[in-house]
């Protein structure tokens, strides 16, 4: 296992930062080497000091790597994470990796992809990118970049955000060894073999925030059902693709973050202003929709998404399958109100988007994959010895904690901060009092 590191350069950002630009080239395939690279790009960035008297070579600060959630999103600019802050302050240099295929790592994108050849190649190229190849790259980056240093300080600490968090627990699984300690923010995975089990609740937590939304929003009632008669008798063009009533549905992801259910109400508020006026939707209205959910943007998300939950299963569309089971979701404007969906991917996605629509081939045969690998080693979890902080939030939409919960009761000496002042964006909505709370957690002692 290796990592070749093939370029670096270094910046200054207000704010006394120093930021290194790092980009590395690992196997595509760990077990067959030869099957060729992948380029991953990553940013560290490390308190710019000048101290009077040198004593210390801040190269070798300990290492805080983040595992963003998604799957599919790259990283922000460290400036644009508040809770970065709070790391330098305890004395880490923080790593903030472009997982493969997102990002400036070797991006997953309709025309990228194309370049494997026909579906079943772009389908065997994608089964490379979940969280235990996710997690052999950190490992490899995290030897090229301790290299130098003395045997005892090469290990890292990790803090994982949502997915982020599953590739924690799938590093704790794998590479204990290379871990000082774990930090997972709304990210404990449900132990399962398929997606299945995690819809039947997950879709049981969107019912409530629908009912939230309606009961905060009453007028919104008669609202949406006015934009989907609309949305079901005009073809809306978006820049990504068509706006149907059922990507209008899928407005409802927000519905899980702290100013989720004003945000959608923004949206309804402008798109059923537009008929109102004009008749129509205006640009600005269709920028605004546009801006949530953008999957153009995120194909490795849509096409992956349920399949971080396959162990040894297919997903056979699962989300699919749960919403054509419960008429409540259903686009019927006789309905008493219309529910909006969460953070499910449907096939019907891969027709509104233009971007998917070129990968709808290789969708399919992913979601018929039945051979996916073990992600997680509970044994060795349940022998863990590597110190674990999570942030748990009983409103979770996402992450349901019910499952969360039981993943923790499988890890030896994981300690938990649980919460329903929360949603599942804190480390963006609430950095500063998550932050204080993991930490707490870390440097707290039971007698």
């Amino acid at each position: 296992m290796a990592a070749k590191l093939v370029d670096r350069r270094f910046h200054n950002v207000p704010g006394k930062l120093r930021v290194a630009e790092l980009f590395f080239d690992v196997p595509i395939n760990y077990s067959q080497p030869s099957d060729g690279t992948l380029r991953l790009f990553a940013r560290s960035v490390r308190r710019l000091t000048t101290p009077v008297q040198p004593t210390k070579d801040d190269s070798h600060l300990p290492w805080l790597v983040y595992l963003q959630g998604g799957p599919g999103m790259g990283c922000r600019p460290p400036q644009e994470y508040s809770w970065v802050g709070t790391a330098l302050d305890k004395g880490y240099q923080v790593l903030l990796l472009d997982q493969r295929g997102t990002g400036l790592s070797s991006t997953i994108t309709a025309n990228t992809l194309a370049l494997q050849g026909h579906p079943v190649k772009q389908a065997e190229y994608l089964k490379n990118f979940r969280a235990d190849n996710i997690v052999r790259d950190c490992e490899a980056i995290r030897r090229c970049l301790t290299a130098d240093h003395p045997e005892g300080e090469r290990k890292w600490s990790i803090i994982g955000q949502s997915f982020g968090g599953f590739c924690s627990t799938t590093y704790l699984s794998m590479f204990p060894e290379g871990l000082t300690e774990a930090f997972i923010c709304g990210g404990l995975p449900p132990l399962v073999d398929g997606p299945d089990p995690v819809y039947e609740l997950t879709y049981e937590k969107v019912v409530e925030r629908n009912k939230a939304y309606y009961a905060k929003f009453p007028e919104d009632v008669d609202r949406v059902k006015q934009i989907i008669k609309y949305l079901q008798t005009n073809l809306v063009r978006v820049p990504s693709g068509a706006l149907t009533p059922e990507r209008f549905q899928q407005l409802g992801i927000m519905f899980g973050m702290h100013g989720g259910l004003d945000s959608v109400h923004d949206l309804i508020l402008r798109t059923w202003n537009d008929l109102e006026i004009f008749g129509f939707l205006t640009h600005p209205t269709i920028s605004a929709i546009e801006s949530y959910g953008d999957f153009n943007n995120n194909v490795l998300y849509a096409v992956l998404h349920e399949s971080i939950y396959c162990q040894g299963r297919a997903s056979n569309w699962s989300a699919d399958r749960h919403r054509a089971a419960d008429s409540q979701f259903s686009i019927n404007t006789d309905l008493p109100e219309i529910w909006f969906t969460g953070e499910m991917v449907y096939k019907d996605m891969f027709d509104s988007y233009d971007e998917l629509k070129q990968i709808k081939d290789a969708a399919e045969i992913i979601a018929k994959t039945d051979d996916w690998p073990v992600l997680y080693d509970e044994a060795q979890l349940k022998r863990n010895e590597v110190p674990v902080y999570a942030a748990t939030f009983l409103e979770d939409m996402y992450v349901h904690y019910d499952l969360a919960s039981k993943t923790a009761s499988k890890i030896k000496g994981v300690k938990k901060f649980t919460t329903n002042t929360m949603y599942h964006n804190a480390i963006r909505g609430k950095s500063d009092e998550l932050m204080q709370q993991l930490f707490a957690l870390r440097d707290d002692t039971l007698d």
